[in-house]
């Protein structure tokens, strides 16, 4: 079977490793790869996918642009309005986001709570859409920040959340219980944060959705002040093997593609 992974970029992307050491695992033969999706062949690309491919995943920026070119939509996708596992069957286009339960399988993975507790969402883009679908059907009070206020506006009018304004984000950080941050701040520069110095949640638990760096400055200062934090290669990994399983019908081995992704970022962290 013929998987593979469209965006721009997507060199940096640790899932071909993650998805080929799941196939060999399962004793499946196949490949993954890495298809660099520019946003004007994103329409030539999916006509090769249907045409050519058993699935595959959807990163930035096609996360949302996507949908119109899909033939039906899970219940999830649509409700999120963001697509991350295409899955094609008899050269139908099928759209999935398995981002939602493989962040919360990510949650659970690492003992953090978030049933009935306070979440602040830092971002609004399609993974900002599946993590605050999905905390709030886990019963969570969700709200959301972002730069740009009127995509957090769309954002929450679309899911029925909070929006927090600039002059109330300094409160809304130190009263949470879960911070995430979706934004790419802390990506392309490890010394930045997408929040001010100092500007933590007094007692929770604060996610980085970003994998590389492994550790984020954000993520470096709440575990100076003694904060649990989560990595964003949970996410990926658990998001990927729930995409594998759409497409093969076969359990995923999660061990296994966390130790590939592992040793693929050691791998590009060497000097």
């Amino acid at each position: 079977m013929k998987l593979g992974l469209i965006g721009f970029p997507v060199e940096h992307s640790l899932s071909p490793w993650m998805q080929e050491a799941a196939l060999k695992a399962a004793g499946l033969e196949g490949s993954y790869r890495a298809l660099e999706t520019p946003p004007p062949f994103l329409r030539a690309r999916l006509l090769e996918i249907r045409r050519d491919y058993t699935g595959v995943n959807v990163t930035i920026p096609h996360k949302e642009s996507v949908l119109p070119h899909l033939d039906e939509l899970s219940p999830e996708a649509r409700a999120i309005g963001a697509v991350n596992t295409i899955v094609c069957d008899q050269h139908r286009l099928i759209g999935y986001n398995t981002d939602a339960p493989g962040f919360i399988s990510g949650l659970d993975e690492a003992g953090i709570s978030y049933r009935n507790k306070k979440a602040l969402l830092l971002g609004a883009g399609g993974a900002a859409r599946a993590i605050a679908y999905a905390l709030k059907e886990e019963g969570a009070h969700v709200a959301v920040y972002n730069r740009t206020q009127g995509r957090a506006q769309a954002l929450c009018e679309a899911l029925g959340l909070h929006v927090v304004s600039e002059p109330l984000l300094e409160a809304a950080v130190r009263s949470c219980d879960l911070l995430i941050n979706t934004t790419s701040v802390g990506l392309q520069d490890p010394l930045s944060s997408p929040l001010p110095e100092g500007l933590l949640p007094r007692e929770g638990a604060v996610v980085d959705i970003i994998y590389n760096p492994p550790l984020t400055r954000l993520m470096q200062e709440a575990q100076k002040a003694g904060l649990p934090t989560l990595g964003g290669l949970s996410m990926l990994v658990w998001q990927g093997a729930l995409a594998f399983e759409l497409w093969t019908g076969v359990k995923a081995d999660v061990q296994v593609m966390y130790e590939a992704a592992r040793a693929r970022l050691g791998e590009a962290l060497q000097p």
